[in-house]
């Protein structure tokens, strides 16, 4: 659990958050009420808007509070919430589908939907972690990426459905604006059954803080007791997701203030971690509002939270205490080994080639499935040969980095979109478009290849200080990648086309992609990844960790340097074209090691096939699956690479 310093009293946190929130809340308010009595507009918008915005932010927050608070106990988890844990994004993916397929539901059954959402996530995690007993670890990982796919399918469903479903991209990001009272009546009334239920099972709570063998002692079942909890969790989280929409990192916040000011039993944390969490989201739509001004009701104030949860997040990974599992701390040893492995390269790279000879000659069309041929062929060649060169040089960078990084990490379950290291582009990418009024493909390139190499650097600095565990590289990256997301979210809500081209981005579409930036992607590739066999040496004793690299008379430094510098112009380059959550970076090297290329040469080399050949795979899919409309490429291949990195996770021994 959170460890705490010097415990400071935390009624007088509660006071002067409160005080502050109050304040800034209570700026509309006063400015409003000499205007009640000259119209009733001023009266409908402040009993009917501003009142009840703030009702429901102080309502909202103590809702995520105990849903946290709850959570972290279950599982016994100190950075266990709705956010992290993909609960809240599970039900925002449910409520998406429900507008665009059955809108009706969403006038009848939002709670409903969202809560399907909360718990079908929160049953995946249970397979996943059931069998490691909830480690928590795997939990995390696994709400994380499940997180990371619920908010690539909605972006998806906003990009397709453009302005229509724009406006729940705004909501979706955790808006406070009201119109009435009846969310609040619904969350009180959530909150107040929930804070009863929660009191009646202090005991069970307490039993579960205990270790398996003293449970076992007791004649206790902890199923029952799990599920229940887990229950109401959910349900606080869902409700809060249907009326407000994703509000993050509260639930993470709240319990561990508590913790810090010195609350320690359970009854003082379901009672404390309600009322920081309400005076947290208070004081931060208050700081929203008098920011924003008169254009307040466009600010989703969960995008202000979730700027806060990566370093908040960040910080309590010094205080989590991770068990130690030879998977996850060294890369582990190949199933079997190839006696000859040219010929296994040579089998991979034919493959690819018929791959790429796929995409090229067939195809569907209006008439049914076709071979391009003579005329037609020459006809299509200008929409499909841009989009394959993009893709395949994509797939071979993002395999490429994907291997350095594991084999530099030590961790197999490293790679550019889990750690983070993606969305880095995305900030960088947002930022360029957003300062610069003529941007180019060069501009654009140069501001994503910025962006990957900060959050690298900062990760594998979080590696060299925590090489004794190298989960903890995993969940920083993680916490990098939710706060770097969060960036670019809060970015979006602008609604201007610069904003459909950040999610265009993410969902990873290759259907405007033309010459400059497929001739892009392929000349950071011709460039990038001859430089990678030249450290073949290091990738070869990196894995044997630092103390073996120097007494080999390795230079550790210099060497990490040069990889991070190649990794991230490999991601840069790979994420501009296909988004940041392809999980092909993950894969590939996976895949090359299972086939049997246990060298850092060989397996190099036959991550890049494979990735390159995965990805053309996939663009090919994009155009014939659906036709006549086309999927994203990126979230396409993240379908594929999500759930195989949930299956990993779920066989760690």
């Amino acid at each position: 659990m959170v460890r705490a310093h010097a415990p400071f009293p935390f009624q007088t946190l509660l006071i002067v958050a409160a005080s502050a929130s109050a304040g800034l809340c209570c700026y509309q308010i006063v400015r409003l009420l000499p205007l009640a009595d000259a119209s009733d507009l001023n009266r409908i918008i402040l009993f009917n808007s501003v009142l009840p915005r703030a009702v429901v932010a102080l309502l909202s927050g103590a809702a995520l509070g105990l849903s946290g608070a709850l959570l972290q106990q279950v599982l016994r988890n100190p950075i266990a919430d709705p956010s992290t844990l993909g609960i809240s994004a599970g039900a925002q993916l449910a409520m998406a589908v429900a507008t665009l397929f059955a809108p009706s539901l969403m006038e009848t059954a939002r709670e409903t939907i969202a809560l399907s959402g909360g718990v079908t996530v929160m049953a995946l995690l249970m397979f996943i972690s059931w069998k490691h007993d909830l480690e928590p670890m795997t939990v995390v990982l696994g709400g994380m990426v499940i997180s990371l796919i619920a908010v690539a399918l909605s972006s998806t469903l906003v990009l397709a459905n453009g302005e229509y479903m724009m406006s729940l991209l705004i909501w979706g990001s955790g808006s406070l604006a009201q119109q009435g009272w009846e969310p609040s009546q619904a969350l009180a009334t959530a909150l107040a059954v929930s804070i009863a239920a929660s009191m009646l099972l202090l005991r069970p709570l307490g039993i579960i803080g205990l270790d398996e063998g003293s449970v076992r002692s007791l004649g206790v079942s902890l199923l029952p007791i799990r599920l229940t909890i887990l229950g109401i969790a959910v349900w606080l989280a869902a409700t809060v997701t249907s009326y407000v929409g994703v509000v993050g990192f509260i639930g993470l916040a709240a319990p561990a203030l508590a913790r810090i000011c010195g609350v320690r039993t359970q009854r003082g944390i379901i009672l404390v971690a309600p009322l920081i969490g309400a005076a947290i989201l208070w004081l931060a739509d208050g700081i929203v509002q008098l920011l924003a001004g008169g254009s307040a009701e466009m600010v989703p104030t969960g995008a202000a939270t979730g700027l806060l949860g990566g370093p908040v997040l960040l910080y309590l990974l010094r205080r989590l205490r991770l068990s130690t599992r030879p998977p996850t701390a060294s890369i582990p040893a190949s199933p079997r080994r190839l006696n000859r492995p040219l010929r296994g390269l040579a089998a991979i790279a034919l493959v690819a080639a018929s791959l790429v000879t796929l995409a090229l000659f067939i195809g569907r069309g209006p008439e049914g499935w076709n071979f391009a041929v003579g005329s037609l062929f020459v006809d299509l060649l200008p929409f499909r040969a841009p989009r394959i060169v993009a893709a395949f040089a994509a797939g071979g960078m993002l395999a490429a980095a994907g291997t350095i990084l594991q084999r530099m990490t030590g961790n197999p379950m490293a790679g550019p979109e889990v750690l983070g290291v993606s969305a880095g582009a995305g900030v960088g990418l947002a930022a360029v478009l957003f300062t610069l009024s003529d941007h180019t493909m060069s501009t654009r390139f140069a501001g994503a290849a910025i962006g990957v190499l900060i959050v690298m650097t900062g990760l594998l600095a979080i590696a060299g200080r925590q090489a004794e565990n190298t989960d903890r590289l995993l969940l920083g990256g993680l916490a990098a990648g939710a706060l770097c997301n969060a960036i670019v979210n809060a970015v979006m809500i602008t609604g201007d086309i610069r904003a459909f081209q950040l999610l265009a981005w993410i969902s990873g579409s290759t259907n405007e992609v033309g010459w400059p930036e497929a001739l892009m992607a392929l000349t950071v590739a011709l460039v990038l990844l001859p430089l990678v066999p030249l450290t073949i040496r290091w990738l070869d004793i990196l894995p044997l960790g630092a103390v073996s690299a120097r007494s080999l008379g390795m230079p550790l430094r210099s060497s990490r340097a040069v990889l991070i510098l190649i990794a991230a112009g490999l991601t840069a380059a790979a994420s501009l074209v296909v988004g940041p959550l392809s999980f092909i970076g993950l894969i590939a090297p996976h895949m090359a090691r299972l086939l049997g290329f246990s060298r850092a040469h060989h397996q190099l080399a036959a991550a890049i096939l494979i990735g390159a050949g995965l990805m053309t795979g996939s663009d090919w899919l994009c155009r014939v699956v659906a036709f006549p409309y086309q999927l994203p490429l990126g979230l396409f291949a993240a379908l594929v690479g999500g759930p195989y990195f949930v299956w990993l996770l779920h066989r760690r021994a």
